[in-house]
């Protein structure tokens, strides 16, 4: 019987349908005949030597050989992981290639929009791939609701930037958790200062050479990525010279 989630999860890495079920029914078979597995699996004879033969060449299927008879048999599922490795080493080898197609160095602006707290993540990730720890790095924060959104990510994103050697100027809406992170300057390598104790944001903002990042902390969590020269630059003048401001 198919087992679906297990078929859409093989299907999630590659595999056609007949794929799915075939390898699905050999895993229970062990060594079998091809006549065993079109019977167990429901699959045509005919088209059984074309997906074991599929199988065989993504290296999830091997043929033993018992006197007169070939018989074929499922690999450990073990092996799963591995075809997901081969193609993640693909996709970082070509990745260069791909971001040359996604060029946006012609256009003089772009806008993004994000939405809910797993699409702002991806707004977030794009920090920590296009900040430079020679580079201005800006942050006015509330810092509770933007860390309450997912702290288990938001203290990897930290951690993270930290290790890229990024050393953020941040303006903070004055809190208890705002404290704390300060305390841990040399954990996160930051600089920051507190707001006037009146100021309450509902907004972040983050700064760097490249875009400006508008993230929405209070329901409905969204966020707007501003990609052009003139507006990050308005907005790092403003951000100094607030900073410049407080003591």
């Amino acid at each position: 019987m198919k087992n679906n989630k297990l078929a859409e999860t093989l299907s999630n890495i590659g595999l056609s349908d007949l794929e799915a079920e075939v390898y699905l029914t050999m895993l229970s078979l062990g060594p079998t005949t091809v006549l065993k597995i079109a019977q167990a699996s429901g699959v045509k004879r005919t088209s059984i030597y074309h997906v074991v033969e599929s199988l065989k060449q993504t290296g999830l299927v091997t043929i033993e050989v018992k006197g007169f008879k070939q018989l074929y048999l499922a690999e450990h599922p073990e092996k799963l992981e591995s075809i997901i490795n081969i193609k993640k080493e693909e996709l970082i080898k070509n990745l260069p290639e791909f971001e040359a197609i996604y060029n946006l160095k012609s256009k003089e602006s772009t806008i993004k929009y994000y939405e809910g707290v797993e699409g702002c993540k991806n707004a977030y990730e794009g920090l920590i791939r296009d900040a430079k720890a020679d580079q201005f790095y800006y942050v006015f924060s509330n810092t509770d609701m933007w860390y309450k959104q997912d702290p288990k990510y938001y203290t990897d994103f930290l951690n993270r930037r930290a290790k890229k050697g990024i050393r953020p100027k941040s303006l903070y809406q004055y809190s208890k958790f705002a404290q704390e992170l300060k305390s841990k300057i040399e954990l996160y390598q930051h600089k920051i200062k507190f707001l006037p104790e009146e100021v309450v944001l509902e907004t972040n903002l983050v700064i760097i050479p490249r875009r400006v990042i508008i993230h929405r902390v209070n329901p409905p969590i969204m966020a707007v990525v501003i990609e052009n020269k003139s507006i990050v630059q308005m907005f790092k003048v403003m951000f100094e010279i607030i900073w410049n401001s407080i003591s």
